[in-house]
């Protein structure tokens, strides 16, 4: 028997540069970071204009990208900016090239 393996993201969105910062879940990344651009999702990130990705992690299992997620909400700011410096000193928008 062939098990599916699922995948979850934990990502973190930005407007610019040390940034209002977002973070996120969802099992299908390029499919919600497309939303985020595109301003299909009304609240916070239309509000703030975030769509830049600068930092994301996979997990197989729902239930630790969800305490993952939780985790780093609860962070202080400068930990959150650590993190996303640590992989993406520039800030760079990881999800730049995904779409035409």
């Amino acid at each position: 028997m062939h098990t599916i393996q699922h995948q979850y993201y934990v990502y973190i969105l930005t407007n610019k540069k040390n940034g209002t910062l977002y973070i996120g879940m969802t099992n299908h990344l390029e499919r919600r970071i497309y939303e985020h651009k595109n301003k299909l999702i009304e609240g916070f990130t239309n509000k703030y204009e975030l769509d830049k990705l600068v930092y994301m992690e996979s997990y197989q299992y729902v239930q630790y990208a969800i305490l993952r997620e939780k985790r780093i909400k609860k962070w202080k700011r400068q930990w959150k900016i650590n993190l996303i410096e640590k992989d993406n000193p520039q800030w760079n928008d990881l999800a730049s090239d995904w779409y035409e």
